[in-house]
């Protein structure tokens, strides 16, 4: 290996060893994975051991954290929520951004910053950082809530809006604007959004089935990969961020009964490309530019965060949200986002910026990115111990679309037991998830209209992407044994309180299986042979309630059996440990 790779093997090593030593501590002693992904950046970077030294490669690399969180993000929201979101969107997301970059050009310009300069700070500071709200926002309950739809629609408008405010910067250093786009023209965009988001309606599904007959995962997951960077490479092209690419790649496959598998395949990635471009934050604070001007700098992220809460706070107030939501979605977009970054640094090159100025409101964006979770954590704690909702208010502020995933029912497996199962579900309207790696099977049973998806339900990850936090119980109608055998305790592991209703081959499997960890396992064999001697029986001239004794008899006597060689097993396993 060279020289080169030999550094970069480096750089890997150090990242990695910095996240799984400082990320935990962060856990542990409660302030989160972000803050502990930034503390690592700091410790790693220019100003801490200085083991990172090329930021701006690494930070690179991070952004597709972002963008595969973009594509996660798509995929949980269907194109008819979207639709219903548009009011919101416009009216919440430009209505935010169009105040708050006003707002901010009147300050800079009592300050004596001249009239361009002022538009690009206005612009550049008035967008959040998408990665950090997301990621804040998955832990209060992600975007089925009032406060996730508010955020999320004014940091969709904000994406939308990357193309005219580069656009912005390059018109106002006198350049053409094609220079933000090589090939970008509004037009030419709009038709290639259009067309490929008919050809993935109809193509994708196709194409994934191609692939899943294959029989082949890994070229499952290379699938998924290529989708997601084709897209957002294509918006890229076109103008566009490569975030909004990604989106638009997870918006195709909502519906696709793909899309379990390919979230499960997907979170891997985002996950350690997002805490990457966490750490690159923290490696790019100028800690020497901070200190010689603290008082300003701090002043300045302050009144930032004060200026873009209010703003938001007031617009949520004026569409209806209650106070306590206001105020918590005020503080989780009160920070400047990531393509403050891109805008500045632009700006800076284009001779639009002075280097200086843009490096401070860099290292303002920064600060307050690094102070979101902080400021998130302290307005909670106010509200839970000062906040008394007021009687005259909604205390039920209607949701603009259902969440679906929450209270349901997860059923691994839908082939014989589980199609069963499924159908008695669908004729009690009680909501479920169906679950099989049967590719065949799940599109016959989509086209009956069953709630079914193709996945693995033994990786943990395809049950996350399922729903398994909220769901109410998972049932398990497996046909393979070996598959429901490995799943019962791996969902024991990472669901505990989950009830897990289980089929089992006969006694010795019930008993297994409740060790395991399974709430109820019913013998398949044993209800087959009670149905059949209950038949017999009855041909038999036997009285109805002699047969009902006999049956319950047996099938209690059965059930205690296994429940005696579950007690037997505990015991000699509680006789091994000590």
């Amino acid at each position: 290996m060279g020289e080169a790779g030999s550094h970069y093997l480096v750089d890997i090593l150090a990242l990695l060893l910095a996240a799984v030593v400082v990320v935990p501590f962060f856990h542990a002693i409660r302030l989160g994975a972000i803050l502990g992904y930034l503390a690592a950046g700091v410790v790693l970077g220019p100003w801490g051991l200085e083991l990172i030294g090329e930021v701006e490669e690494v930070r690179h690399l991070g952004e597709f954290g972002v963008i595969f969180l973009l594509f996660i993000l798509g995929i949980e929201l269907k194109p008819d929520k979207l639709w219903q979101m548009r009011k919101m969107v416009v009216g919440l997301g430009l209505g935010q951004l169009l105040i708050t970059a006003g707002v901010i050009y009147g300050i800079a310009l009592a300050f004596g910053v001249s009239h361009y300069t002022a538009i690009i700070i206005g612009f550049g500071l008035a967008l959040s950082s998408t990665a950090f709200c997301l990621k804040l926002l998955a832990e209060r309950g992600g975007i089925s809530t009032l406060m996730g739809q508010m955020s999320f629609s004014i940091l969709l408008l904000q994406d939308l809006a990357v193309v005219p405010l580069l656009a912005l910067v390059s018109m106002l250093a006198g350049g053409d604007t094609g220079t933000v786009g090589s090939t970008f023209s509004f037009p030419y965009a709009i038709l290639t959004i259009i067309a490929l988001l008919v050809a993935g309606h109809y193509l994708l599904n196709p194409i994934l089935g191609k692939i899943v007959a294959s029989q082949d995962p890994d070229v499952f997951v290379a699938l998924a990969v290529l989708l997601v960077l084709g897209m957002a490479w294509i918006m890229e092209t076109i103008g566009f961020s490569m975030a909004l690419g990604a989106f638009l790649a997870g918006t195709m496959l909502a519906e696709s009964h793909y899309r379990h598998q390919i979230e499960a395949d997907i979170l891997p990635f985002r996950g350690i490309l997002l805490g990457l471009f966490f750490m690159t934050i923290g490696m790019g604070i100028d800690f020497g530019l901070l200190w010689n001007q603290l008082g300003i700098i701090l002043c300045l992220t302050v009144g930032l965060m004060l200026v873009k809460g209010l703003v938001v706070y007031s617009l949520a107030r004026l569409s209806g949200a209650r106070h306590n939501i206001s105020a918590q979605t005020a503080v989780l977009l009160s920070q400047s986002g990531e393509f403050g970054f891109v805008m500045f640094g632009f700006a800076t090159a284009s001779g639009v910026l002075e280097a200086e100025l843009g490096n401070m409101m860099t290292l303002v964006i920064a600060l307050t990115m690094v102070s979101t979770p902080f400021a998130v954590k302290g307005v909670n704690l106010l509200l839970n111990h000062f906040y008394v909702p007021d009687p005259e208010e909604d205390g039920e502020f209607c949701p603009l679309f259902e969440e679906t995933n929450e209270g349901h029912i997860i059923l691994a497996g839908f082939g014989r037991v589980g199609a069963r199962i499924g159908a008695i579900l669908n004729a009690a309207n009680v909501h479920y998830v169906g679950i099989d790696m049967n590719q065949n099977r799940v599109k016959a049973a989509r086209a009956q209209g069953f709630s079914v998806f193709y996945g693995d339900a033994s990786n943990v990850k395809v049950l996350q992407a399922a729903g398994a936090a909220k769901a109410k119980m998972i049932v398990i109608a497996m046909d393979k044994p070996q598959h429901f055998d490995r799943l019962v305790p791996l969902i024991r592991q990472y669901y505990p309180d989950l009830p897990i209703h289980a089929r089992a081959k006969d006694r010795r499997h019930c008993a297994k299986l409740i060790t395991e960890g399974a709430s109820t396992a019913i013998s398949e064999t044993l209800e087959t042979s009670l149905r059949l001697s209950e038949q017999v029986l009855k041909g038999s001239d036997v009285d109805q309630a002699d047969i009902d004794r006999v049956i319950d008899a047996f099938r209690n006597d059965y059930y205690s059996d296994v429940v005696q060689k579950v007690s037997d097993h505990r015991v000699v396993m509680g006789e091994l440990k000590h």
